[in-house]
């Protein structure tokens, strides 16, 4: 019978010490950057093992006057579908049909990377009505987030 005073064998690697239940702490990060770094870089191989090697792509299409960007929306493709992340256009600039000249021209970047649906969430006093009248319907809702105001999601085919 081993005696009790025996050292346990060291894991293989740094990965089995961590399963094995090697030492940790739980802390508040004053600053982000480098958390949100490390939580990216352990995400995307966790994800990447699951689904295999898929298309990730920024795409930014933006409104000009002269050299300032005066209106734009970014969106992500990921696992064949966009994201529309932010989207904005200078007051002065609104009207036209421009939101929909942006929107409609990163949906077109998205399909040609492969993207067959589009999601975005906004909330009741940005833009939920722009989004139905080109397609897009709504699939959830956070009622008085913030205070007095809905938050939205919205999804479309493309």
């Amino acid at each position: 019978m081993p005696s009790a005073s025996r050292k346990l064998a060291k894991p293989e690697t740094a990965s089995a010490a961590r399963v094995a239940g090697g030492p940790a702490s739980v802390g508040v990060e004053r600053v982000v950057g480098p958390a949100r770094r490390a939580i990216m870089k352990g995400l995307r191989g966790y994800n990447r093992d699951k689904l295999g090697k898929v298309i990730f792509k920024e795409v930014a299409v933006t409104l000009r006057e002269g050299d300032d960007i005066v209106g734009g929306v970014v969106g992500q493709v990921w696992c064949g579908w966009l994201f529309i992340q932010l989207f904005w256009i200078d007051e002065a600039f609104r009207g036209g049909d421009r939101g929909t000249e942006l929107i409609g021209k990163l949906e077109d970047e998205a399909r040609a990377v492969g993207a067959t649906h589009a999601y975005v969430d906004t909330f009741s006093f940005q833009a939920p009505g722009f989004y139905e009248k080109r397609g897009y319907r709504i699939f959830g809702e956070l009622e008085n987030f913030p205070v007095g105001h809905s938050r939205f999601w919205l999804t479309k085919a493309l």
